[in-house]
Parts: structure tokens; sequence; C-alpha cells
């Protein structure tokens, strides 16, 4: 595993709405060179890019025209160049988002790929023989080539899906993992990826990184292309790290990815700590975390230690954190986020407690998204400091309530939710059982209960997290012996004989000590 995901802190950012810097309303790889070092003093030391590449931009990007080609209204090669020498001056590190799974039906791929003469990309993507026969389980375009024959799709019907074969071979026009297309689709990818490394990229995130094989029902197969992955990169590129969208950390994991997220979808229960009509970082304190921690246990279990889980605080996908979790709960939820193995990943916007605007039209394919992409919100000037562009003209219309949070107003007041969320990141880089690789123990997380214990440990060091998100007094059992604070806030726990009092609405980080 890359040495520098032991300490990593990954910001995330969408690029189209993070800054603009020559006011035509998109932001732009400059703007996020200009700002690195902002990010650098909240202390993330990583960043994953949303997809920058060439694109007719019906998914914000995740429908690629060119995977060598910085998109036009993001700026060059060159400028994306410039932003990786920035950041490794600074000792951050920068990952891309890569699309492996399908492309735009703009693809010069795509478009040999419908012609009806044999060449080099018929096989490309995932052809049935016949016009009217649609490919069972998969959506598909039909009617659109000069081939005869439906091609499927992987999200929406401009994605036609790329082929890497089919585990389970059951209709002629299937092909398997290892037949030329498949194997020429594989190798492609591979160049794309050796491209961006070799321009200094750090690695990527993986979007949608357990679809790729079809007919795959256990993953084996999916499994196996990206053991083939791995080996490329650990013999290339080893300290390239990737970091797959698969929610599924035993499957991803044994593939060779080094970390999966915890997301909204899945098995994982992440919505009951955030997203949910009470989730357990609320003050009202009516939120179970019991189902969360059990199938937390069993991911790490079936990893095997294989490599870190994330459990990010949003991200382009999913409604704001601050949209269910508000005001003083917020810092609870960080301050969780933040004491959790794995490297942490905040969405931009969220250290500040950026609203999800309601009412907004879909931008790009966002849809109800979109309303967690608008623009970030730096100060006090026109557009918030995101763009000299006429309002009318920005990618989505911001947050306009006069209360709106700015980085600005944050960073002068010593009580925002951004210097407590710097005060944290700070608490854990000064602390390796606070780390991605640190072991964890829960020690009381039962159901329907308050608060939220566990014991973060790295060689020697033996911390105990204490969460309690409720506004009442709590209580709970506690064996070891409770030692000094390493970061408090709303009070400290009290031990009294072999019980913990928890004051309300509060978060601590204790050593343990040895002995009576």
């Amino acid at each position: 595993m890359p040495k520098w995901l032991d300490n990593a802190i990954f910001y995330e950012i969408y690029p189209q709405s993070f800054r603009d810097t020559n006011a035509d309303g998109i932001g732009d790889l400059n703007g996020i060179t200009e700002k690195l070092d902002d990010i650098f003093d909240l202390g993330c030391n990583a960043l994953w890019l949303n997809p920058c590449f060439d694109s007719p931009f019906g998914d914000a990007g995740y429908d690629v025209a060119d995977y060598y080609t910085v998109a036009p209204r993001y700026g060059t090669n060159e400028d994306l160049k410039r932003l990786f020498s920035e950041a490794h001056r600074r000792g951050m590190h920068v990952l891309l988002d890569l699309v492996p799974g399908h492309t735009s039906w703009d693809h010069p791929w795509f478009l040999e790929s419908c012609k009806a003469d044999k060449n080099e990309y018929t096989d490309r993507y995932i052809w049935t023989k016949s016009i009217w026969d649609s490919p069972e389980n998969l959506a598909c375009i039909r009617g659109i080539s000069e081939r005869c024959g439906c091609c499927a799709t992987n999200f929406f019907s401009h994605q036609p899906a790329l082929n890497y074969g089919f585990y389970e071979v059951n209709r002629p026009w299937q092909q398997p993992m290892d037949a030329e297309g498949p194997m020429a689709t594989r190798e492609a990818m591979k160049d794309v990826m050796r491209f961006w490394l070799q321009m200094g990229c750090d690695g990527f995130r993986v979007d949608m990184a357990g679809s790729l094989v079809k007919n795959d029902p256990e993953s084996k197969g999916t499994i196996q292309l990206w053991q083939d992955m791995r080996a490329f990169l650990d013999r290339e590129f080893p300290e390239a790290a990737i970091i797959s969208e698969w929610g599924e950390p035993d499957k991803s994991l044994l593939g060779g990815f080094h970390m999966d997220f915890l997301l909204h979808f899945g098995p994982s229960h992440y919505n009951d700590l955030f997203r949910c009509e009470e989730p357990f970082f609320c003050h009202r304190g009516k939120g179970d975390c019991s189902e969360f921690v059990k199938k937390y246990l069993e991911s790490r279990e079936k990893a095997a230690g294989r490599g870190l889980i994330c459990i990010p605080s949003g991200n382009h996908d999913m409604g704001r954190l601050a949209h269910t979790v508000q005001g003083e709960d917020l810092k609870l939820a960080f301050a969780f986020l933040l004491s959790m193995p794995g490297a942490p990943f905040i969405y931009y916007g969220d250290e500040i407690g950026m609203r999800y605007v309601e009412g907004l039209k879909s931008v790009e394919g966002g849809y109800e998204r979109t309303g967690s992409r608008t623009p970030m919100q730096w100060d006090h000037t026109v557009n918030a400091g995101f763009s000299a562009a006429a309002k009318e003209k920005l990618y989505i219309r911001q947050d306009e309530s006069p209360d709106r949070p700015t980085l600005e107003a944050q960073q002068e007041d010593q009580n925002s939710l951004y210097n407590e969320i710097r005060r944290l990141i700070a608490v854990r880089q000064a602390h390796p059982a606070l780390q991605s690789k640190g072991d964890i123990a829960f020690v009381y997380a039962e159901k329907d209960a308050y608060p939220l214990a566990y014991v973060r440990s790295s060689g020697r060091e033996r911390l105990l997290v204490i969460l309690n998100p409720a506004e009442r007094n709590v209580s709970f059992p506690l064996e070891a012996n409770l030692g000094e604070a390493v970061y408090t806030y709303g009070g400290k726990a009290v031990q009294n004989g072999g019980q913990i009092a928890v004051p309300p609405c509060s978060a601590g980080f204790y050593r343990i000590r040895e002995g009576r």
C-alpha cells in the first residue's frame, strides 16, 4: 500500500463548482491551483477531482469523450500538470476520477464501434448480434448505428458500456473475459492510467468499479480484472493509489483496491448516521448506530486487513451533510469522521456547512443531486467569490440565503465548524492511533442508545473515542481506566468506578491508563 495513505486526508473537488478564474461561470483547474493553500490550511493533504476530461457533459463529465484531454472549459493538460506539481510542492497528492465502465456516445471508440465493417473498436463495447435482440438485465440503446445490434449502457442512455467480457457466457453475442475485445479494453484503460500517472497524477478514484464484468453474480470476474490492474500498478507505479466506488470492501479490497467507500447505497447503513429522518448524529438523540457498527465490523472482517475502508462526509451523488445534520451536530459528526480508520474524505463545502439548495433544475444530469453541487462559497464578494461572471451565467445557482456560510467568515470565527475541523485534523495527525491504519474496537454501540464509544490503537498508543450527540447526559460501562483527554468538545466525560458519565452534545478522545 502506498505509504502516503497512512495519514492521508482527502478533499473532494467538483471542478465545475469550485473556483472560476476566467469569468465564464464554470470552475476551472487554475481555480483549484489558486486555492491549494486554503485546502492545505484546513489540514487536507490529498485531493480527489471529479472527472475533468473532455466530455459533452450529459452526466457532469462521467460521460468521457476523450480520456487523454482535459475538457477545454477547465483548461489544458498543461494546467492539470501544473496542478499536480503545485500540489506536490505542498506535500499533497492528487487522485483523478477514472470512469472505466462506459464512455460518452460521442467518444471516437464508440463511433468506430457503430460501423458495420469490422475494425479495431468493433468489440470495444457490448453489442448484441441483432437490433431486435436486447441484452438481458442491461439497459441498451438501439437504432443509432450502422451495425445491426443493440449496445448495452451502464448508466444514462448516452453512456455505452465498455466491454470487459462476461464471467458467465450464455448468449452467442456475449464474449468471455479473455476474448480479444475485452482484453483490448482492459489494456486501453491501463494506457489511460499510465498516461496520467506519468503526468504526475497520484492515482485514481474509480467510478462504478464493481460494474465492469457482466453476468458476474459473485463479482469473481471483476475481482480478477482488478487484481490484474493492481499488478500492473505495482509493477510500474507502486506509489499510485486506487480507491473504489464499490461499497463492498470484501470484494473491492480482494480485487486489489487500496480503499473502498462505505456509501449511501449498499448494505452499510451509512444513512443511519447522517442521512435519515432521525440520524444518529443529531441532538434529538433518537438515532441508532448499532446496525452501522454491525455492518462495519462485518466488512472489516471480510476484508481481512487487505486495505482501508472510508466513510466520507458526503460526495457529489448524495444530499449535503448539512441537509440532515445541522448546527453544532455537524461538529460531532466530524469528530466521528476524523477519528475512524481509513482515509477521511471531505466533500468541498462540507467543512463550512454548505447547504443543500432546494428547487434547482437539473444541471448536466444532476437531477436531485444538483442541490449538492452548487458553487463553493468563499467570501462576501460577488457570487461568494466563486466567479466574476454575471449571476445568471453560473454553472449552478448558488445558495442565495443572506446567512449562507462562507470560508472567510468561518476562518475568522474561532468557534466555527471550519476551525473545529482544523482542530480535529491536527489531533488526528498527531496520533498514529487515529490515522488510517490504526485498529478499532467498539466498546459501546447499543441499539437505540447513546453514546458511541470505540478504542483506536496503534503500537502502544490507545485512545478511547466517546461521542454523544444527544442533548442529555448518558453513561456506559467501561472496564479500562480513563486517562487524560487529547481532544474534547462540549465537556469532559467522568469516570465513576466502572461507569463513564458523558455530558450532552459532547465528543472526547482520551488516553487509556494502564493499571489502577
